[in-house]
């Protein structure tokens, strides 16, 4: 045709490479080698895709893990009460962690006991559901269901589904003969001792309560954990309160005192750094990077989430949203892995808490919030 330049075809698709990526080569994990699990996720940095996404979590996490205050220099800024090298030693990074309820209905609440138990973690968010099944659970079972499990046919048997899990109505009936009685006595404790009732006062009450060793929130008593629920009335704790308002009413719960509490141990936390790891979005997400936000954002980040941004929610926001908005540190490295928690949550404990948590003297009780 006119006007057309005849290229050879090996010019028209091998365009000459001027330069080679100087970044890592993309190999997977050779079996080979034998089924090493080790092996197999420290290859998954070089895998591709969200596997490498999910590699550079591990390493971001493993940094908050790490971290002490003696990585960084001494200054003439630097307060005199943070000169000692033992203190420089033993002062860690704070970690944040917050997740959705399913979590908790799903196996994860495991893993998630065993960082509260262990004190792998500082401060818990969550929602009422992630509370109340923790509590449930000690009192009768949740079982494996089918997604596909018709809800006509669940509804006339008294089974719950929670995605490819059936909760009995059965624990929820022992969960209100267990939780009313308590609920009369922090009434009683209001009006009598002048207590005022906040979320995580309560969630630290029911945790002294159950007295159950598998429950997250017995161990985040035992170990003065706070726990955090701004949405609390948003599941069966909310129907118990609500219940309760009319069998015995005057109970309050203080959401501001918990604002300001959660705030103020955040901006109070220097010289340590902070590090947030979000498991879902919604309430739990947003709750504790707006606490980071009171410090100039969180030196750490990482999302395991399947949100997605386009619809502009907070759930699926990335984290560089979050850094405009000064919630993470702008020479920050954060992680958002696209996946479900379920899978990848226990894998990334395994690669971090599991293998490179190493003890130090716990800091004086209550040192964060006194600071």
């Amino acid at each position: 045709m006119a006007g057309c330049v005849d290229i050879p075809a090996s010019q028209a698709v091998l365009v000459p490479t001027e330069t080679i990526p100087d970044t890592a080569v993309v190999r997977g994990y050779d079996f080979n080698k034998g089924c090493d699990i080790n092996g197999l996720m420290e290859s998954m940095l070089t895998t591709g895709f969200q596997a490498t996404t999910f590699g550079q979590a591990i390493a971001e996490v493993n940094r908050m893990i790490n971290w002490r205050l003696s990585d960084e220099p001494v200054g003439p800024a630097t307060d005199p009460d943070h000169v000692d090298p033992a203190f420089r030693a033993n002062t860690r990074c704070m970690i944040f962690l917050g997740f959705t309820s399913n979590l908790t209905s799903a196996g994860v609440r495991e893993h998630i006991r065993y960082l509260v138990q262990n004190r792998m973690v500082d401060v818990l968010v969550t929602t009422a559901g992630g509370i109340e099944e923790d509590f449930i659970k000690c009192m009768g079972h949740t079982y494996l269901g089918d997604f596909q499990l018709k809800g006509s046919e669940l509804r006339m048997k008294g089974l719950n589904r929670i995605g490819n899990m059936v909760v009995p109505n059965s624990n929820y009936c022992k969960f209100e003969d267990w939780i009313i009685p308590i609920l009369d006595a922090c009434l009683t404790e209001q009006n009598e001792q002048g207590v005022n009732w906040t979320p995580s006062k309560l969630i630290d009450r029911l945790g002294k309560e159950i007295g159950h060793e598998d429950s997250i929130y017995y161990w985040a008593h035992k170990n003065n954990i706070p726990v955090f629920c701004p949405a609390i009335t948003d599941g069966s704790i909310g129907d118990m309160l609500f219940f309760h308002s009319y069998k015995s009413p005057g109970l309050r719960v203080d959401v501001v005192e918990d604002i300001r509490r959660i705030n103020d141990i955040a901006m109070r936390a220097t010289p340590r750094k902070t590090g947030m790891i979000i498991l879902g979005g919604g309430v739990p997400k947003h709750h504790i990077c707006n606490a980071n936000l009171m410090r100039n954002g969180a030196d750490f980040a990482v999302y395991v989430n399947t949100a997605q941004e386009f619809d502009g929610s907070d759930s699926g926001a990335r984290p560089d949203e979050a850094i405009s908005w000064g919630k993470i540190r702008i020479d920050a490295k954060p992680v958002k892995v696209c996946g479900d928690a379920t899978i990848l949550f226990p894998l990334l404990v395994s690669q971090t808490f599991v293998r490179h948590w190493t003890p130090v003297e716990p800091l004086p009780e209550k040192k964060a919030e006194q600071e």
